[in-house]
């Protein structure tokens, strides 16, 4: 969607309010002059550590925190668990190097709603900031395309169990849903935790979210 297209949906033409978190100056110029030419887009405030990051939150309630994820103070997952115990509306874009899984399942775990990979800012970050903003999820096209790899890798049995996992069902009541024994569910279970390389029913939930098999809570 292009920025024309999205001030004809967004209510009165409101801009996006956007939040910058980076421990480099310079790295902050240089998103707002990514930014400056988006005409849904307006950057409010700025902050230097995760715990600025927090407060400047708490002050300004911006739509779009857009975070680096290695910061004093508090790191952008970090910061992003203080976020959420208290703010559930402003929408949270990590920045990060690592295109390592742990890293990506710490950020989304602590409540982030994007990934963006720094090598892709140029090119993803007024996209990524639309996308959370409008409520969806957003991972860097490279993530997004390892994930889809590995997804499809998983057969439609597979699928269904994670889909029960992340409703929080045990082994017994997956095998009384899907009418198998549940050995046969572990087995499935095992299988499909090796093939994505995730095995604990949290990281489970969250993944299962991200592939559209369930909603959020």
């Amino acid at each position: 969607m292009n920025p024309e297209q999205f001030q004809e949906t967004t209510p009165e033409n409101k801009k996006i309010r956007v939040l910058l978190a980076d421990d480099h100056a310079m790295v902050r110029k240089g998103f707002r002059l990514i930014l400056q030419d988006e005409p849904d887009m307006e950057v409010v405030g700025e902050a230097g550590t995760g715990r600025e990051a927090v407060d400047r939150v708490a002050q300004l309630s911006p739509d779009v925190l857009v975070s680096d994820f290695s910061m004093p103070e508090l790191d952008g997952a970090q910061a992003t668990r203080e976020i959420r115990k208290t703010n559930q509306t402003t929408k949270i874009l990590i920045l990060s190097m690592y295109s390592n899984e742990n890293y990506l399942r710490n950020a989304m775990d602590a409540g982030a709603n994007g990934y963006l990979l720094k090598n892709a800012i140029d090119v993803e970050l007024p996209e990524a900031i639309r996308t959370v903003a409008s409520g969806k999820q957003f991972l860097s096209a490279a993530l997004a395309q390892n994930e889809d790899s590995t997804f499809d890798r998983l057969t439609p049995r597979e699928k269904q169990v994670l889909t029960l996992i992340a409703d929080g069902k045990s082994n017994k009541e997956i095998a009384g849903v899907l009418d198998l024994s549940v050995n046969t569910v572990a087995v499935h279970r095992a299988n499909l935790m090796d093939k994505i390389n995730i095995h604990k029913a949290t990281d489970l939930a969250m993944y299962a979210v991200r592939k559209g098999l369930v909603t959020p809570p």
